[in-house]
């Protein structure tokens, strides 16, 4: 098992590549499931989540090559005599929740489905009830069987569905099964993320009928086929966020390669809020630490609002700041599981349930901590680029799944940063 290493005190300086977005490469390469040939992905991050998507589609029987480089992919459905297997097995859908995105594309396609039950997680309860409710308003007949779910159709028709809560899978599971429906779906306070829009964009290159992904209210057009496409993945916003708070927290100065402003509104604005100069330039976005950072409180909400994927990296950046910040996450009821290792760095951080109460201008001390989930992990490489002495970072393999090659990219802007076997 790998650890990651840091000694903290250097300035970040230079250029960062984003690369592309975990969270739309993912309902991305399940939309390879609806067409009837080989789809193409460009620009796919190499990130353990997306190996897993891949294993799982290999299981289900599509063909799944790497190109001349491993950013890119090309999927193709089973062909001749094969048939496709309709079930995703627990062992790989515990292990990455985002499996239960081919749910909405097999009922679509072939009228069939037979997925684990995911559960919770280390962040929360994380249940599929919105995606069940809204495959039933389709047509679909759905049953639960020894902790798997089974969902069948002849061919989903076109319905309204208001979903309860704006989930970002759900709604995505929602729109690939309306894709392929007879009759026009409408999905009321619709999930309204970036990586919505792009899996929108791409269902519509196929021959989709789309519109108004990234509002609350989308309608969909059923068609009868969908056809292969070639598509680059858009960069990933989290990614962005978590290298733009390193640089300010250095005090550094970062162009961030690729980096899309449009997607980072809510972060762009806490962090020039927070003292740090944030700048869209050609190619990216460029970020500079310039003086001392002050305090901001923070609540997490759905996009546009502030992304709780983002809420880990700005506590860290709480903890050094001049001044009390109040963190709100309204997201998942179990997001806090670093502030106990933070603590170990000598953070002054209060949990009162949802919300936390960060005393600022705090001199971290290097220290071993332990990963509990994806952002934590980036979380505490934060802080021991800021840290005096030295941070080693266990269980990274939570930062691998979203993460690629974060050590090598702080290094070459100038972390003293390696991994190592633990």
């Amino acid at each position: 098992m790998d650890k990651i290493v840091v000694e903290g005190g250097s300035r970040l300086t230079g250029r960062i590549p984003i690369s592309g977005a975990k969270n739309a490469a993912l309902p991305l390469l399940a939309a390879a499931l609806l067409p009837t040939g080989a789809s193409t992905f460009k620009n796919v991050p190499q990130l353990a989540d997306v190996r897993t998507m891949a294993k799982l589609l290999r299981m289900l029987g599509w063909t799944v090559d790497e190109g001349k480089t491993k950013t890119e992919l090309t999927i193709a459905p089973p062909t001749g005599k094969k048939k496709p297997k309709l079930e995703a097995p627990y062992e790989l859908v515990k292990t990455m929740r985002a499996s239960v995105l081919v749910l909405g594309p097999l009922v679509a396609r072939y009228g069939r489905a037979r997925v684990s039950l995911p559960g919770g997680c280390a962040i929360g309860a994380r249940p599929i009830d919105q995606h069940l409710k809204g495959l039933q308003a389709l047509g679909a007949t759905v049953s639960l069987d020894h902790g798997y779910v089974d969902v069948t159709a002849k061919r989903l028709k076109g319905a309204t569905i208001v979903l309860d809560m704006p989930t970002v899978t759900g709604c995505e599971n929602l729109i690939m099964a309306a894709a392929l429906a007879k009759g026009r779906t409408v999905i009321e306070n619709a999930a309204r993320e970036p990586e919505v829009e792009e899996l929108a964009t791409v269902l519509n290159k196929m021959g989709a009928k789309i519109k108004g992904a990234g509002s609350p209210l989308i309608t969909i057009e059923g068609v009868d086929e969908l056809l292969p496409i070639e598509h680059a993945i858009m960069p990933d916003r989290i990614e962005a966020g978590t290298f733009a708070v390193a640089a300010a927290m250095t005090r550094g100065d970062v162009l961030l390669e690729g980096a899309v402003p449009e997607h980072l509104d809510a972060v762009i604005a806490k962090l020039r809020a927070s003292g740090v100069t944030v700048a869209a330039e050609a190619g990216g976005l460029r970020v500079r630490g310039t003086g001392e950072l002050t305090a901001v409180d923070i609540i997490t909400q759905p996009h546009p609002g502030f992304p709780t994927d983002m809420q880990a990296q700005f506590m860290v950046m709480a903890c050094i700041a001049k001044g009390q910040s109040v963190i709100r996450e309204m997201i998942f009821e179990n997001r806090y599981m670093h502030v106990p290792e933070l603590g170990r760095m000598g953070a002054d951080i209060h949990i009162d349930g949802r919300v936390a109460i960060v005393k600022g201008g705090t001199k971290l001390t290097g220290a071993s901590v332990m990963a509990t989930d994806l952002r934590a992990s980036a979380s505490l490489i934060l802080a021991g680029l800021v840290a005096s002495g030295k941070t080693e970072v266990l269980r990274v393999y939570h930062l691998d799944r979203g993460y690629e090659a974060i050590e090598k990219k702080l290094k070459a802007v100038g972390a003293k940063i390696k991994r190592a076997k633990q």
